[in-house]
């Protein structure tokens, strides 16, 4: 059987009844917390619900469809007023208006409680899928949503601990083409400026950093690759803290836009936008504005929106195929600030 679709259906009040040995209106009264339910008659259906895995559907009822389905999907992402996410946000939309479904789309702030209470509180409302940026290092509590059939799709981070289709870009392989044009510019004392190592995406721009220097036979001064870079403020703070170094890096890889707002800042600051190079993983806007323009690798929100939605829907509607990973290509942007040249026109070692 598909690791995406099950026989199962999702437990119902009346299974909790059943299992409990109870009527549907104690059932009724635990789950809404009302009184006159005896102690131990409280204890057998509470026990039968987290048996069952039932979760209260809480409005979904009066939505229902033909088919038993909602018509909406929920849409979990790290916080929706990144530029990035926000783009991912749209692009769902526009798939599923379409298919005349609403999206329930809310930020985790990548917190793994708030992802948990997202999940559940979509899962009330009988949603007929979910998309779910993931954080934290196991997802494997969506496991129960995935035996009570509710289709899943992870997007820009591949899940752990579960099998399920995930669309994303090459973050090894595009950190790598980062660092390798700061290289081919004479750099050699290339910084990293990093996102919550929490994250697999994080993790994997860095391996692409690095296995892109030691594959040109450099190595990472001590120092120079900083994890867990989380605001801009940081970001300025921590890119100053290297410019003060009696040995500054030439050239900079900011590995997430946040992160890049965080280091032209602190390089506008200093008046070094000129003479540092610096290269950003996503794009953001009014890149081009700036002298020199901010050179990015640029994923495609848009491209990783729409995919994943086309994703989900596909399995909504009885796809019951292997789990996939899609890659989305992303693009080198080059507008200045990663052409700036090592000084001396050489490697800088």
């Amino acid at each position: 059987m598909s690791p995406q679709t099950t026989a199962r259906r999702r437990p119902t009040m009346r299974d909790v009844a059943a299992l409990a040995g109870v009527g549907l209106k104690t059932v009724s009264r635990v789950v809404n917390d009302e009184p006159n339910v005896s102690g131990d008659t409280r204890e057998r259906v509470e026990r039968a619900i987290d048996a069952l895995g039932f979760a209260p559907n809480h409005g979904a009822g009066s939505l229902r469809r033909e088919g038993g389905r909602t018509q909406t999907i929920g849409l979990i992402l790290d916080a929706v007023d990144n530029p990035f996410s926000a783009a991912i946000n749209r692009a769902v939309e526009t798939v599923a208006t379409a298919r005349q479904t609403a999206v329930f789309a809310a930020s985790s702030d990548d917190d793994t409680e708030r992802e948990r209470a997202l999940v559940a509180a979509f899962n009330r409302r009988r949603v007929d899928g979910l998309i779910v940026t993931a954080y934290g290092p196991d997802q494997g509590y969506l496991q129960n949503e995935r035996d009570h059939g509710v289709p899943l799709v992870f997007i820009d981070r591949p899940p752990i601990g579960l099998l399920a289709d995930v669309v994303l870009t090459d973050n090894v392989a595009w950190a790598g083409v980062a660092t390798r044009h700061l290289i081919d510019h004479g750099h050699s004392r290339i910084a990293f400026l990093g996102d919550d190592l929490a994250i697999p995406t994080a993790r994997d721009r860095r391996l692409g950093h690095e296995r892109a220097l030691a594959a040109a036979g450099l190595e990472v001064p001590d120092g120079f690759s900083v994890g867990n870079v989380t605001s801009a403020e940081l970001a300025a703070a921590e890119l100053e803290r290297l410019l003060d170094r009696p040995d500054p890096p030439t050239a900079v890889v900011t590995a997430q836009n946040v992160i890049t707002i965080g280091g032209v800042r602190a390089l506008h600051g200093r008046g070094r936008q000129s003479d540092v190079a610096l290269i950003g993983f996503d794009d953001l806007p009014l890149a081009d504005l700036l002298t020199p323009g901010i050179t990015v690798i640029a994923q495609d929100p848009a491209e990783i929106g729409r995919a994943s939605a086309e994703r989900l829907f596909a399995r909504i509607e009885g796809d019951d195929g292997p789990a996939e990973t899609i890659i989305v290509p992303a693009r080198l942007i080059t507008r200045g600030s990663g052409e700036i040249p090592a000084p001396g026109g050489a490697q800088s070692r």
